[in-house]
């Protein structure tokens, strides 16, 4: 999150950073709901501005799942190998040859009160691959095929990621808005 924020005029500073700060749950049912709740809570722990994501996998052909339980699909102690076995044998049951998927990242800033002042949606479109390739990244990047590529998100550099991600899409939008609320 950081690289993806640096030329922004402002100090970022990591959870890590607040020895008393605790985890928000995320309770809510969408990606938008559970990235404001974690901006308010952390908000309000610290009495700063805090920004926060949410962020997932959604496959058509199982009518969105993992979507926002994408980390606890099949249980918060299942590992993204299983997880993402689980995932392509499901898929395979549905006989869906497009294998069409979108990764989704939703963020929200909210101010010292907790109140969610900007929110920015960002989504990367593709396709589920066959079987996991690649280790660079993390949760299903390995399978997971952006639109306009041949390989997968474990497959591709940092680089390409950061410019075509859910996650860079959602942190240029807020960017613009974090800029045009600065200057106002």
């Amino acid at each position: 999150m950081r690289r993806l924020f640096e030329d922004l005029p402002v100090t970022f500073r990591s959870l890590r950073e607040f020895a008393d700060v605790k985890a928000i749950e995320e309770t809510g049912s969408t990606f938008q709901e559970n990235a404001a709740l974690k901006a308010q809570g952390y908000a309000q722990q610290t009495g700063l501005w805090a920004l926060a994501d949410d962020s997932g996998l959604e496959i058509a052909a199982l009518h969105g799942a993992p979507g926002v339980q994408s980390a606890r699909y099949a249980g918060e102690n299942t590992n993204f190998d299983e997880k993402i076995l689980l995932l392509l044998w499901e898929l395979g049951l549905t006989g869906d040859e497009r294998r069409t998927a979108r990764f989704v990242c939703e963020m929200a800033l909210a101010d010292k009160t907790g109140e969610v002042r900007l929110t920015a949606r960002g989504v990367c479109d593709g396709t589920i691959a066959a079987g996991p390739l690649g280790t660079n990244g993390f949760g299903y990047d390995p399978i997971f095929v952006p639109v306009g590529y041949d390989e997968t998100f474990g497959e591709l550099s940092d680089d390409i990621k950061r410019e075509i991600s859910h996650r860079a899409r959602a942190s240029e939008i807020i960017k613009r808005k974090i800029l045009d609320f600065i200057a106002v």
